[in-house]
Parts: structure tokens; C-alpha cells; sequence
């Protein structure tokens, strides 16, 4: 920030001191922020102040300060007839700019007074949590901080959010988590501004809502034998008194999580998955399923992974009444019905699901998925919701009224055919994915390439080809957690910190506000205020690797053989190289036996151990001591691979040196 002053050198360096002092570190970056000079002090006399319509923010806002200051923070109601407030925090509808919108405010810190302006409620609260992160980060304590600098830096903000849609999605169904972790997961969404929770409950490993018509749902569908995914038993304290493990929610349960989110202001939209990652479902009701078998004969034949049968008169009273259940319980608009991976095997196998392809004129089984969907959209229409699926419900026809939620594709060509979409593709949004590709220093996680900090924070919600008429349609963003390798709450707070902080900034400011240098500055923060909510995360490591190459399907034998990369421009000091490889693609990955370096085609050293670069990569960085380049020396680096299970794979490598202490 520059500044001009006709008051000499001193005031000038004075005035930039000043400023430096508690720099804003707001995340996500505002719309417009300007700094000014001075700071607003808290005192132990300190009061907020709210309009009648405000007296709940307020209150909230007095009970976190209380909690971290030991002070009193008393509310008074105060009307737009009586005089500007001194010495005290405002919040108000009264006055505000309706211009800003639904979640919009404005923010301005004097030296004498704060005051928080905003349309609506869920303005004033995100105004709140603004005024939060001016102050020290210990602001966030759950108990008071003595001696900490309780000041406000002057400042004038006008804030807010570039898409209505700033979502997380939480897989509960492969790893339970119950409603305290839950409302510890809105808690940490609620600093970031996020104001959707996508509530992943049913899939093929656990149903976690009680629905009171068909209890068998939960005692039997919400258990397995183990934790599974090759974990540690002890990896998880989700058991049951019988041993088993899994759980779920009560519909008590449910109401609880609901009204604590809203008071967060986020809306929780629930899944609840078909017609196919229904195994759990099947497992409690197997006469829903294709094949008129016993349930585990069905699956052993092949005929039931996990699907409903659309051909049944059951399947359909049977989700009806589920939806019933959940529509009474969730206010949201949006009801995800998932529609994602559906194996159209069981459906091809089944002589009624072939006559009803048959009887409706259907062009094939994905013509039939379709016509599914279109019925339980019927439905769910006619109770004032609006169902929402992932990619693959385009396949067959979409829905009238549908939205899709893109993970794969689609985006571009639901919103230009007029549906609202959100988007979450795997490239930016999956944070079960490893956060490096040195995946020896990460917890197990899932493949399919790196997603680093960087990565998640480059996402363009607009797809590049959508034309502008229907940028409208695109809603928003959403980070996704599947659980898979997330058996606990810390490391699902580790797998979404700091990416989910990224994904909040680029779903909440425009794109003119966001600059990842200076992200990375306000993120240091912003790690502090998750300390004191005792929320794990990453800490951010830039990348220093450089990528070398690759391998494509050309390359890879069925039986070990040597691929070589010229590494000589790489080979700039003595030290040690930490070499990884990053399968991207195709259906199978590689098995490698070893890697080596060598200059001007001798061995000079090797790493020798069993790695798989692929969709669950294993051991696949490899160490290297390099020495000292010689003048004119070619260096290259040797990997003996395999195709595991096939040859179609291509993937990256890359090269991280780390000089010798000199």
C-alpha cells in the first residue's frame, strides 16, 4: 500500500508501521477491503448492540467473545431512531444495502466503534465471523487468553459471496462419524463461509438414518464385520457394544445436527443413494434387488451388486416412503439421490427389467436409469423438492427439473439445456486424494493423482465453453470427502485442511480478489484460528519437485523392462533425489522392481523396492544419492517396470533434489 503525506519520512514510515500491525488475514478474501489507519480496542466494557431482528447473531457473536476474552460482552438492542453507537460493536439489518444480497454485508471499523451491516441474518453472520478474523486468532479460543492484543484494525469492507452454492460433502457411509464430529465439521465450515453441507448417508457400506418404517435399515444395514479397506482396527472408534462396527444417526440425531447447522447458517441437503451403492439397503430389504434369489446367492451370481430393481412395484413404495421420512426431517430444497456408478449388468441379467425396456419403449439400460430418475423426480417434485445427481444421471436423458452435480463431465451441457449444476470435479474437489505425490510422507489415501493445495485453489468454477447467458445456472462449488481411508475425524480435518480453505476463497471471491502468494500468507493465520477450534490440517509444503517425464502405454511390457529418462539438466549439485511416480491414466498401473541413475550409461545408484504407481499407489518414491556433475556427463535415470494386470497405463515422474549441506 502506498501512501503520500506532505508530513515527511516519519509520519510516512509511521503510518506503514501501523498498518503492518495485525494485517487483515481474511479467508476467503473479500470483495473489497480498505485499510485504514488505526485499530478498535476491545475492553472489558466493550458492548454489542443489534436491532431486535439481530438479537440471536449478536448473541452468538457475545458468546464466542466471552469464551476467548473472559469479558462480559453484554447485548443491547438498540433502534435505527437513537444515536451512533461509541465504544461498541453493531449489528444491524436496519440501514444495510440490499444490494449486497442475501449472504452480502458491510464492515466498518473506526477507532471509537465497529458496525456490521447487512440485508439478512446470514450477512450479519458472516460479518461476525469477518470481525473474528481481524482479531488475533486466539479470538477462536474455547476459553479465555489473557494478555492477548485484543484489536481491531480499521478497516472499511464491503463483502459478498460470487456463487450462492460453497459446499463440503462428508461420506458417513464407508467411515461413521457421529453428531459431534459432525457439528466440530460445521464449526471449521462455518470460519470459511461455506454455507452448504452435503450429507453423504447411505451407500453400499452403511445406511446412517433411521427411518422408523423400515427399521431393519439400521439394524442391519448400519453395521459390517470390520472396519475394512485394509485399516487398522484401531484406526477407528466407531463399534458397536456387540464388536461390529458402523452406527447411525437418530432422526433426533438428525434434527439436532440440522438446527445447529442453521444456526451456522448452512444448509445440510441429504443423499440418499440409488438405484445402484445399495448394498446396504439390499442387505436389510434383498427382495428390492434384481433376480428373485436369496440376497447373498444373488450377489455371489453376479445379479445384485448393490441395485435396485426399477421393474418391482416395492422398490418404489419402499424409496417413497424413505423419501416421506427424510423430507419431514431435512428443510432443504435439494434432495441427492446420487445416480453415480450404476452397474447395468444385474439389469441386463433380469428377464423383468428386460421387459420393462421393453414395455416403455426404452432404448437400453441406460434408457431405464433415466426413466427411474424421471419417476422419483415425479415424486419428489410433487412434495416442493428438487432432486439433484451426479454426473452420470445425464446418461439416458435428464430429468425436467433436475441439477446435476459434476464430478466427471456434464456441466457444460446440463447448464446450457437450462439446469442449475455444481461443480466438484475429481481434478480440484476430491480431497480423499493424496495432497502430494510423495506419498511415503501421507497418510494412505486414495490415487488418481496428486490434488495439492495449488491444484484445489486454480479451480474455475465456470466451465472454459459455457456461453455467459448460462453462467447463472452454475451454482457453485463443492469440496467432497469420500472415507474410504478416513476412518477418524482428525484425519478427515487433515484431508480437508487446508484444501477446503482454498475451495471456500475460490467459491466465495471473485476472481479479481484471489492471488494465491498472497493466500499463502493469510493461510498461516488462518491455521492458528483452526488451532484454537483444535481442527487438524496439513501444513501447506511448497511443491519443489520438477516434473521429468512420463510413461504411456507404448512403454510398458508385460514383464519387467527398463524406461529411462535424460535427467542431465537435473543433476545440478550433490545431494539426494527423491523420485516419484504419478500414474494419471488408463486401466491398470505399473509394478516396479527398482530405479537407478546413471551417468553416461553406468549404474552410479539405485533404489531397490517393490512400488505401484496406480489408483492405490504403494511405495511409489524412490531415494537417490546423486553426486557431484561431472563437465559433459549424460545422466539418466532407469526404471525397471511392469504393466500390473495390463499395459494401458501412462503416467508422470518427477525429480525433487535436495543439495548437500555445504
Amino acid at each position: 500500500m502506498k501512501l503520500q503525506s506532505g508530513l515527511g519520512l516519519f509520519v510516512f514510515l509511521s503510518v506503514v508501521t501501523a498498518l503492518a500491525v495485525n494485517e487483515p488475514a481474511i479467508i476467503p478474501q473479500p470483495q473489497k477491503i480498505t485499510r485504514l489507519v488505526g485499530a478498535f480496542k476491545l475492553a472489558a466494557d466493550t458492548r454489542i448492540y443489534t436491532d431486535t431482528a439481530s438479537a440471536d447473531t449478536g448473541a452468538l457473536l457475545s458468546a464466542q467473545l466471552r469464551k476467548s476474552t473472559g469479558w462480559g460482552f453484554t447485548v443491547g438492542s438498540k433502534t435505527s431512531s437513537e444515536p451512533v453507537i461509541t465504544a461498541g460493536i453493531l449489528l444491524t439489518t436496519n440501514g444495510a444495502d440490499a444490494a449486497l444480497g442475501a449472504e452480502g454485508y458491510e464492515l466498518n471499523v473506526t477507532t471509537n466503534c465497529v458496525a456490521i451491516r447487512a440485508p439478512t441474518q446470514a450477512g450479519l453472520f458472516y460479518g461476525a465471523v469477518t470481525l473474528l478474523e481481524l482479531l488475533p486468532p486466539e479470538s477462536l479460543a474455547q476459553r479465555a487468553v489473557a494478555n492477548a492484543p485484543w484489536e481491531i484494525p480499521c478497516v472499511n469492507i464491503t463483502d459478498a459471496p460470487h456463487f450462492p452454492w460453497r459446499g463440503m460433502m462428508l461420506d458417513v457411509s464407508r467411515h461413521f462419524f457421529n453428531k459431534e464430529e459432525v457439528k466440530q465439521v460445521l464449526n471449521a465450515m462455518a470460519l470459511h463461509k461455506l454455507n452448504t453441507f452435503h450429507w453423504h448417508l447411505v451407500d453400499d457400506n452403511g445406511w446412517r438414518i433411521e427411518i422408523k418404517k423400515y427399521p431393519k435399515l439400521t439394524d442391519v444395514g448400519a453395521w459390517r464385520d470390520g472396519v475394512g479397506f485394509g485399516l487398522a482396527t484401531n484406526s477407528t472408534t466407531a463399534y458397536g457394544s456387540n464388536g461390529r462396527y458402523g452406527g447411525f444417526y437418530t432422526q433426533d440425531d438428525i434434527r439436532e445436527v440440522i438446527a445447529y447447522a442453521a444456526m451456522l447458517h448452512i444448509t445440510i441437503v441429504p443423499e440418499i443413494e440409488m438405484p445402484g451403492h445399495a448394498l446396504a439397503a439390499l442387505a436389510a430389504y434383498p427382495e428390492l434387488g434384481t433376480g428373485d434369489g436369496p440376497f447373498n446367492v444373488a450377489l455371489k451370481a453376479g445379479v445384485n451388486p448393490g441395485i435396485f430393481s426399477p421393474a418391482k412395484a416395492e422398490t418404489f413404495v419402499f424409496l417413497q416412503d424413505v423419501l416421506t421420512e427424510v423430507f419431514a426431517l431435512f428443510p432443504s430444497q435439494y434432495i441427492h439421490i446420487g445416480g453415480d456408478e450404476v452397474p447395468k449388468g444385474p439389469w441386463k441379467k433380469d428377464a423383468a427389467c428386460q421387459a420393462l425396456i421393453k414395455r416403455e419403449n426404452l432404448k437400453d439400460e441406460e434408457g431405464l436409469q433415466s426413466w427411474f430418475n424421471r419417476r422419483i423426480e415425479k415424486f419428489v417434485n410433487s412434495q416442493g423438492k428438487t432432486i439433484l445427481g451426479w454426473s452420470e444421471i445425464l446418461q439416458g436423458g435428464l430429468a425436467q427439473n433436475a441439477a446435476v452435480m459434476d464430478w466427471i463431465g456434464g456441466a457444460t451441457e446440463a447448464a446450457s439445456a437450462g439446469h442449475d449444476v455444481v461443480m466438484s470435479p475429481t481434478s480440484h474437489c476430491y480431497f480423499d486424494y493424496y495432497q502430494s505425490a510423495d506419498h511415503s510422507t501421507e497418510p494412505r489415501a486414495m490415487g488418481g493423482g496428486a490434488l495439492t493445495l495449488q491444484k484445489a485453489y486454480s479451480l474455475e468454477p465456470i466451465p472454459a465453453k459455457l456461453s455467459p447467458e448460462f453462467h447463472k445456472h452454475v451454482l457453485g462449488a463443492q469440496g467432497n470427502l469420500w472415507t474410504e481411508y478416513i476412518p477418524n475425524l482428525k484425519q478427515l480435518e487433515y484431508m480437508a485442511f487446508p484444501r477446503l480453505s482454498a475451495l471456500a476463497e475460490v467459491a466465495w471471491s471473485p476472481k479479481s480478489a484471489r492471488n494465491f502468494a498472497d493466500f499463502q500468507r493469510r493461510l498461516k493465520i488462518n491455521n492458528q484460528r483452526l488451532d484454537q477450534l483444535g481442527v487438524s490440517y496439513r501444513l501447506y509444503r511448497p511443491e519443489t519437485r520438477t516434473q521429468i517425464g512420463g510413461w504411456k502405454v507404448a512403454q510398458i511390457k508385460d514383464e519387467f523392462a527398463p524406461v529411462e529418462w535424460d535427467v542431465t539438466k537435473n543433476v545440478t549439485a550433490a545431494g539426494q533425489t527423491r523420485v516419484s511416480l504419478e500414474y494419471t491414466a488408463g486401466a491398470c498401473g505399473i509394478d516396479i522392481a527398482w530405479i537407478a541413475l546413471l551417468a553416461d550409461g553406468v549404474e552410479i545408484s539405485r533404489d531397490e523396492h517393490a512400488g505401484f504407481a496406480g489408483g492405490s499407489p504403494r511405495k511409489s518414491v524412490y531415494t537417490l544419492p546423486v553426486p557431484a556433475p561431472k563437465a559433459g556427463a549424460r545422466y539418466t535415470l532407469r526404471a525397471q517396470v511392469a504393466g500390473s494386470g495390463g499395459r494401458d497405463s501412462a503416467g508422470n515422474i518427477f525429480w525433487d533434489l535436495k543439495p548437500a549441506a555445504k
